[in-house]
C-alpha cells in the first residue's frame, strides 16, 4: 500500500504573504564606509609573541603571566 504525502491544507495557500523587515545597514561614513575592522590580537599571536619574550628572556621559566599581558600590550599597539 503507498503512503499518502500530506497535502498543504487551503488556508496556507490563500494566506498573504508579509514583508520582510528592513535589514540594518552600517553608516557610510568613515574610512572604510563604517565597517569595523577589529584590531585587536587573537590569541595564537599572543601565544607566539608571549613564547619570543621567554625566548628573549633565556627561557627562564615563572614569568609566564607576565609574558602573556606584555605580549598583549605590545601587538595591541602595534595593531593599532
Amino acid at each position: 500500500m503507498a503512503k499518502r504525502t500530506a497535502q498543504p491544507d487551503a488556508e496556507s495557500k490563500t494566506r498573504p504573504k508579509t514583508a520582510r523587515p528592513a535589514r540594518a545597514r552600517a553608516p557610510k561614513s568613515g574610512p572604510n564606509g563604517g565597517l569595523h575592522v577589529d584590531t585587536t590580537p587573537n590569541e595564537d599571536e599572543i601565544r607566539v609573541r608571549a613564547y619570543h619574550r621567554y625566548l628573549e628572556r633565556g627561557a627562564v621559566h615563572g614569568a609566564d603571566f607576565d609574558d602573556w599581558v606584555a605580549a598583549e600590550k605590545d601587538l595591541k599597539v602595534a595593531h593599532n
